[in-house]
């Protein structure tokens, strides 16, 4: 059987048929004469179907195709280490290789959006400008313009974009947190680079936590959605958008029936974040929680499978500071339930770091108020965006920056220093931007002249990487 596959695409296509028989033609007059009856009863139904034309019509202007340029890092193929991928031992490897060197190759995409204001700010997926060098926006009046990424937030999945335009089409927006299972739903978008194509469906569930990593509980939907539609709008009845068509459950790589899609209001506060800062900030509490289901509940003497269990605490974490422990259930946050782990997380990470929050606990069979001082999640990346420096007369082909005491703590490391930009004799080693070099030559490092004095006079530098919570010596060969 093949395996299940999460995939980062949308799209939309879609086709009904509706089939009548003459009852007449098969029956004896009277049964015909009662047939006829039974038809003309049912056949109101039919009429009630909803009909999108007008919300098609209001809302497809400011639905936009969106073009990528740009350039996707590749690394050579890594060793298997000669272990199955299903042995314990093989993440373990896995986790030390020797960084591969990385490859630029050319790579070209399609994607949707939607204008949300009249003088040029869209919302996509972070996934469809991913490695963009150039993104070219394309109206429904055929215009085009080329757009600059304002800013993208991975966790999420949410972009912001800004074209040089005034008096655009835009959509309303909505909110995702009055919809109902079973209700109508139409997504608009380009599949396959169809441009402003119309699908329709239901919304299947709601809050549904997916194996990636996100603070997102999706939006479950029938709509038919394929590649190119990623960044398109998902729009209620009354014509607002409550959703961002994100990603679809697939085992063969094409739509199956299941999509999903980023809620407006998680889309939004990821928006105006990334407007007013250049990046998102979530609180977080510092602890790993996970579902409760009627076995847990039973065994922690909880009434019903409610609330979010935690299973570990973060040392030095807010939530260990609160006095939360292993085994406590999360059943509320600030007087309202928490009806799973993914709305908790959530919930969480669109509070602000420093803000108090009430939790109700249940531990030892009864609950128990614990107040905690929210804390701030660690940014994905360290890396600046500073201008590009020339490297071409760098030895090693770095450049870069002491380890601020905040990020030094992040990182678990005394000094270091951040790799910014690399390329030459570094980048072929497999070094790449976001790497911390903690020594050189086994000698720690706290400035950049302490690492170009490691590598004065020396044809090999073996440099002491750390990426994410592990560590590694690279050999660098200048010579």
């Amino acid at each position: 059987m093949k395996q299940k596959m999460i995939v980062r695409s949308l799209a939309a296509a879609g086709m009904a048929g509706v089939l009548g028989f003459g009852a007449s033609q098969f029956y004896p007059p009277q049964i015909a004469h009662a047939r006829t009856e039974q038809v003309e009863t049912v056949a109101p139904s039919a009429a009630a179907l909803p009909d999108f034309s007008k919300l098609v019509e209001q809302n497809g202007p400011a639905v936009v195709n969106i073009s990528v340029v740009g350039n996707m890092k590749t690394s050579a193929q890594a060793p298997d280490f000669g272990l199955s991928p299903d042995d314990p031992m093989y993440e373990f490897f896995r986790h030390f290789q020797v960084p591969q060197p990385q490859n630029s190759v050319p790579m070209q995409g399609l994607g949707s959006g939607f204008i949300v204001s009249s003088d040029g700010l869209i919302l996509t997926n972070a996934h469809v400008v991913k490695d963009a060098a150039e993104v070219t926006v394309k109206l429904t009046d055929r215009r085009e313009f080329k757009a600059k990424v304002v800013g993208a937030d991975p966790q999420t999945d949410v972009a912001v974009l800004k074209i040089d335009a005034r008096d655009l089409p835009t959509v309303r927006l909505g909110s995702a947190k009055d919809i109902k299972v079973g209700e109508w739903v139409v997504a608009i978008g380009s599949p396959f680079g169809f441009e402003n194509s119309v699908t329709s469906g239901i919304v299947s569930a709601k809050s549904r936590s997916l194996p990636d990593g996100t603070y997102v509980p999706f939006i479950q939907t029938d709509v038919a959605v394929n590649p190119g539609n990623s960044g398109g709008p998902l729009f209620n009845m009354k014509g607002e958008v409550i959703g961002i068509n994100s990603q679809i459950y697939s085992r063969s790589g094409g739509y199956q029936g299941v999509s999903f899609a980023v809620p407006i209001d998680t889309a939004v506060y990821a928006k105006n974040e990334l407007v007013a800062h250049g990046k998102v900030t979530r609180g977080r509490l510092g602890v790993t929680i996970q579902e409760v289901n009627q076995s847990l509940a039973q065994s922690f003497g909880l009434d019903a499978a409610r609330g979010a269990l935690v299973s570990s605490v973060e040392h030095g974490s807010p939530a260990e500071k609160a006095g939360l422990e292993s085994g406590d259930v999360i059943l509320k946050l600030d007087g309202t339930p928490v009806t799973s782990s993914i709305d908790l997380s959530s919930r969480v990470a669109t509070m602000k770091p420093g803000s108090s929050a009430q939790l109700e606990v249940w531990r030892n069979g009864k609950p128990r108020d614990v107040a905690v001082r929210v804390g701030e999640a660690p940014s994905q990346k360290m890396a600046s965006s500073k201008p590009a420096v020339d490297l071409s007369k760098a030895r090693l082909g770095l450049a870069v920056r002491t380890l601020t005491p905040e990020e030094q703590k992040e990182a678990s490391v005394e000094g270091g220093l951040l790799v910014e930009q690399v390329s030459g004799p570094a980048a072929r080693s497999g070094i790449r931007a976001g790497d911390i070099i903690v020594a050189a030559n086994g000698t720690k490092l706290k400035s950049a002249d302490e690492l170009k004095a490691a590598a004065k006079d020396h044809d090999t530098v073996a440099l002491l990487v750390q990426r994410e919570d592990g560590r590694i010596y690279v050999p660098v060969h200048i010579g």
